[in-house]
Parts: structure tokens; sequence; C-alpha cells
């Protein structure tokens, strides 16, 4: 469970004890001229789950894909345009279970430099490049509250050059950070 969920509300904790349906993310690491840097997408608006929000490509497991990171290899291609063959898996954090009734499992991967990007528009709005220097630095980490079912659940949110990475996105950041600095 996501840090802090035991303060949820009751509503929220029961969407989580439910069937979850598989999804894969994949957190996108390019090596700059000035550093590494995270990849993210704006979502589309036009979605129906998660419509504007900044999130990793990816999304739910579909029957042909053979396991989650074959899932956030093809929602990658199809969302921004990298082929696998531009892609250097180097693990996968903890599964992690939304609100909106997914087990996202957020699969690392090294992308290329000279990886071409092709937007899907009807998915992403556009995409944006983050330094891990910056999601690396705990003073970058700003810890607020989300208001639900009269109760103020705390989130974590990071932001960038006018972004704002929150919610799952931003968990799954901590949980790299973590896992990179052996937290």
């Amino acid at each position: 469970m996501p840090p802090g969920s035991s303060r949820w509300p009751e509503p929220m904790r029961e969407q989580l004890s439910g069937t979850l349906t598989a999804a894969g993310v994949l957190v996108p690491i390019i090596e700059r001229g000035a550093g590494l840097s995270v990849l993210l997408t704006q979502r589309s608006a036009e979605l129906k789950h998660h419509a504007g929000q900044v999130s990793f490509p990816g999304g739910r497991m579909e029957e042909d894909d053979s396991d989650v990171e074959a899932t956030a290899l093809r929602e990658t291609r199809e969302e921004v345009g990298i082929e696998a063959r531009h892609i250097s898996v180097l693990g996968y954090l903890r599964t992690m279970p939304t609100i909106t009734g997914y087990a996202v499992t957020p699969i690392v991967g090294f992308v290329s430099a000279d990886a071409e990007l092709v937007i899907d528009s009807k998915e992403v709005e556009y995409t944006f490049e983050v330094p891990l220097s910056f999601l690396l630095d705990p003073a970058n980490v700003v810890r607020t509250q989300w208001q639900m079912s009269d109760r103020n659940v705390p989130m974590i949110e990071f932001h960038w050059e006018g972004e704002r990475i929150w919610g799952a996105t931003a968990f799954m950041l901590i949980a790299l950070r973590k896992k990179l600095l052996k937290q």
C-alpha cells in the first residue's frame, strides 16, 4: 500500500481490497548532456481515466501481453513511440495499487538518447523531462493533503517548471529514489 494509506478514508481502502487490474508503466530514464532525466507524459484531457494528469507511459495489461514488462513496453510504443529496441530494462519497482482499481508495476528502463518520440495525441498531450538529480533531492518533495470523503489524505508532489507531479506517479518516483539511494 502507498505510504500513509492507513489514514485514508474507509471507502478508498475498500476500493483497494477488491480485484485489481494488472497494469505496467515504464519509468524512462534518458541520458542527456546535463545528466540523467526522467521522461513523463501529460495525459490527454479526453481520456476516461486520469485525464490531464502527469504520468509515465503505460496502461492495463492485455491478453496478448506475455507479462507486465511487455505491457509497459507496448504501451510506451503506443503512447510516445519509443520502440523496445531503444529500452534496456533495469528492473522493477514494487507494484502499487491505485484507487482506480489497478495494480501498477513500474518498470525502470534506460532509454537511448537517440530514441525518437512519436506522440499519440489521443492519449498524450505532450511529454517533458525532469532531471533525475531534481527528483533525488528530498528538498524537492512537496508534502500536501488531498480532501476526500471529509478527510485529509496525505499526498506528495513534485513541482517542475510549471508541472505538478502527484498521486501514484509521485509515489513511484519516491520508490525509485529510495531504491537508487538504497534507503
